[in-house]
């Protein structure tokens, strides 16, 4: 069931600031940096911006001929390969990961890296490069989203590190059917106050 969230600006925002909203790989094997998966700008004081955030993830995947292939339904516990076929390569759901809790992409060519992607809502969620061959791509992660503030933020593009550092307000979305996202603090001065993002009324599913 996918997930309806509203972001309501009920700060004293005098900066017009950008909202990122993010999930991060738990992988234990991962090292790269989160994706901006969605940004919300210019939502004035008191303005609200809703949006879904779906349970369907997709996985794709791409090789070092610069091919893109389409992308496919994953669930967790999926094992996805990219292999050599009689068209060229191709990215195929081939097994059962490890764990349930993963999405795997797994590069069996015989040579060159890929990249593995995942997506939500037709935006980029995570990704990860330089796949080489016999190596693999693993995607775990918690049902909660990160949020916060960000300048300079590009959505479905890797953010630097201390963008991503700044940001610590992780809201678990576990068993939420929807919920309001309200944004308070900031201000000008000595009287700012830092943002800060709680979920209210929340409706179970």
């Amino acid at each position: 069931m996918d997930i309806k969230l509203n972001f309501i600006n009920m700060s004293n925002d005098v900066n017009n600031t950008q909202i990122v909203v993010f999930q991060k790989n738990v992988s234990t094997d991962f090292d790269e940096l989160s994706v901006a998966w969605k940004v919300i700008s210019n939502c004035g004081r008191s303005a609200n911006h809703p949006f879904v955030f779906p349970m369907q993830t997709m996985v794709t995947a791409s090789d070092s001929d610069g091919n893109f292939m389409p992308k496919k339904i994953s669930q967790n516990g999926q094992l996805f390969t990219v292999a050599r076929s009689h068209s060229g390569n191709v990215l195929a759901a081939t097994g059962v990961a490890p764990t349930s809790r993963e999405v795997q992409v797994r590069n069996d060519l015989g040579s060159g890296a890929i990249s593995a992607s995942i997506f939500k809502d037709n935006r980029l969620l995570a990704t990860k490069t330089g796949i080489a061959p016999g190596q693999k791509a693993v995607f775990e992660f918690k049902p909660t989203l990160w949020i916060g503030t960000a300048s300079q933020v590009e959505e479905g593009k890797v953010m630097n590190s201390a963008v991503i550092s700044d940001i610590n307000t992780e809201l678990s979305l576990l068993g939420v059917a929807s919920a309001d996202i309200v944004m308070t603090g900031g201000g000008a001065g000595t009287s700012a106050q830092p943002y800060l993002f709680a979920l209210q009324n929340v409706v179970m599913g």
